[in-house]
């Protein structure tokens, strides 16, 4: 029988995949291994934004192979814009952007002397070393090993994937520190999670049966599956940050020698209206008056707007309402529902001559509905209550648009209003909205020309198309998750779970390769109007009410353009960065 090669693994050889010039303890020194991922494991790094982008860019963004410079996952500038940015952000540590708990197990682990702590992230060494070491310094974690993937690895050995890169540092280390007792890996996605567990046992299993190349004891592996948090960048930020992506991607396709298409970011408008702040719909709220018998979970709580048009507005209706960001002041003269399971308030305008837009049969805020039922329908209450003078709520609003945006390719030919709808030589199959959604800003029965094919948005669950999970947007406050549990056995770690507190951040313009910018859009006419105060509705669908709230989470900081009040072009400062 023909004898097995073995193969030799040393100290220095394992050295070799670390980015950090730290001397490594003697073998008979290392009783256990902890291994820590990096990405939503022990930092809240951020995804692309759901509420900002339709479902198919979310993917589109974090897909390798759409961009000459790698996406997402592969261009530092987006991990460095997290919080206000590494100039801010360094001097404290990146405070509230990290999985406190794991940082507290990493602790340990770097206190106990016979434990080898190894940072692993499949994130690129060329793009990513210096960073990830000052995002780390930042913190005081002073991991043995800082491994990032290489171009190649140290014996010139080249990675299909990411799990096949970390199964072979796994494996150096396994084999490496013969005398080690156990190995802990931290991860956070249930893919690898699972092809890690499946590594060690194929591992062991060769070991017992003696067919393994290097003889060692079985070992004592567990990976523990560490619940993730989800974290955004301030929209501003990272729109602009996407748009200098495009930039230095459309810069090296018109230099030659690429085959992908330039790309540039587009808005999706799935309705224009006269919106209602915070405050207001709160106070509009408190005229609902549901049955008794009907429970609060069975109802959505609206009191959002006053629609003008369920699609983006024409210019002529447009012109005619002020153009965006014109304010518009209303007064609620009655109350109706619709069997029990649609309530509106019919409003009129102040003064009673001004100039307005509805593709209603005249102006309503429809205030809540029972789940499941359509917001159009509110067009059918026919018994409106006057309501007394006293007690007639006065509000104003602001005209503004519901808005995602969109990478396509570059459209040669497209007008200004053509540019708001979707590709439809795009071949990928897309998801339509939301039922409810769709329904909502279908008013008054209308479909003409409107998007709702147009918000493409995946699946709202688990992994729904992104890195780390389900996508929540958090406030920086901090929002532990409780579902969260840790077991400190031994002081060696133990398992992992998910804090997240995200800081939003702004950034002025992202220039490059002569194409578009955060002042871009004060040269779009659509907007020429617009107030310093203007918000646009960047929210994932009519926002859910608890009645009498006081407040309500119905869009992010301004993204449009801002100019003074008169409508004068502004410095662009506050601007979107989209392409049209």
């Amino acid at each position: 029988m023909a004898s097995r090669k073995l193969v030799s693994y040393t100290i220095t050889g394992l050295k070799r995949w670390s980015c950090v010039a730290r001397d490594l303890p003697p073998v008979s020194q290392v009783k256990a291994l902890h291994v820590y991922d990096f990405d939503n494991t022990l930092f809240m790094s951020p995804l692309p934004n759901a509420k900002l982008w339709n479902g198919y860019t979310a993917g589109f963004l974090q897909t390798q192979e759409n961009f000459i410079n790698g996406g997402w996952w592969h261009d530092p500038n987006i991990l460095g814009a997290t919080g206000q940015g590494i100039e801010k952000e360094e001097p404290t540590g990146w405070a509230g952007w990290w999985n406190e708990h794991i940082v507290e197990l990493v602790e340990l682990s770097i206190k106990q002397k016979d434990t080898l702590t190894i940072l692993l992230t499949g994130r690129g060494e060329d793009n990513f070393a210096e960073l990830l070491k000052r995002i780390v310094a930042s913190k005081n974690l002073a991991f043995d090993m800082i491994c990032l993937k290489p171009q190649a690895g140290p014996n010139n050995q080249t990675f299909t994937s990411t799990i096949n890169y970390k199964q072979a540092i796994l494996r150096d280390l396994v084999f490496t520190y013969t005398d080690a007792d156990e190995i802990r890996v931290y991860e956070d996605r249930v893919k690898h999670t699972k092809a890690f567990r499946d590594y060690f046992d194929s591992i062991n299993k060769d070991l017992l049966n003696g067919s393994s190349p290097s003889p060692r004891k079985p070992i004592d592996a567990e990976v523990i599956q560490v619940a993730d948090a989800v974290t955004t960048l301030d929209p501003i930020a990272e729109t602009a940050e996407v748009q200098r992506m495009i930039n230095a991607h459309n810069t090296a396709i018109h230099n030659g020698g690429h085959a992908l298409a330039p790309l540039e970011i587009k808005r999706s408008v799935f309705f224009t209206g006269y919106l209602i702040s915070s405050v207001d719909s709160a106070r509009l709220l408190k005229l609902v008056n549901l049955p008794s018998s009907l429970p609060e979970s069975e109802v959505k709580f609206l009191a959002s707007n006053i629609i003008i048009t369920p699609r983006p507005c024409p210019r002529s209706i447009l012109d005619k309402v002020g153009g965006i960001g014109r304010k518009q002041t209303w007064q609620v003269t009655g109350l109706g529902s619709l069997e029990s399971r649609i309530w509106a308030a019919r409003v009129t305008p102040i003064p009673a001559d001004a100039k307005y837009h509805t593709d209603n049969p005249f102006p309503l805020v429809v205030l809540a509905i029972v789940r499941n039922s359509r917001p159009q329908d509110a067009n059918r209450i026919q018994n409106w209550q006057p309501v007394p003078a006293g007690k007639q709520i006065v509000f104003q609003t602001e005209v503004g648009e519901k808005v995602q945006l969109r990478i396509e390719t570059e459209g040669e030919g497209e007008g200004e209003y053509g540019a708001l709808f979707i590709n439809k030589n795009l071949k990928r199959q897309r998801d339509g909205p939301p039922a409810f959604e769709r329904d909502f800003y279908r008013t008054n029965g209308s479909q003409r020309g409107g998007p709702y094919h147009d918000e493409n948005r995946r699946p709202n669950g688990a992994n729904g198309g992104y890195r780390g999970g389900s996508q929540n947007n958090r406030g920086r406050g901090g929002n532990n998750n409780p579902n969260n549990r840790f077991d400190n056995r031994n002081a060696r770690g133990g398992r992992g779970g998910a804090s997240n507190r995200a800081n939003n951040r702004g950034r002025g313009p992202a220039r490059g390769g002569g194409y578009k910018s955060l002042d871009d859009v004060q040269n779009n006419s659509r907007y020429a109007n617009q107030g310093s105060s203007y918000q646009p509705n960047y929210d994932d669908g009519p926002p859910s009410y608890a009645a009498g709230a006081d407040s309500y989470n119905s869009s992010f900081p301004a993204l449009g353009g801002g100019g003074g009040s008169g409508g004068g072009q502004g410095n662009g400062d506050g601007g979107l960065p989209y392409g049209k």
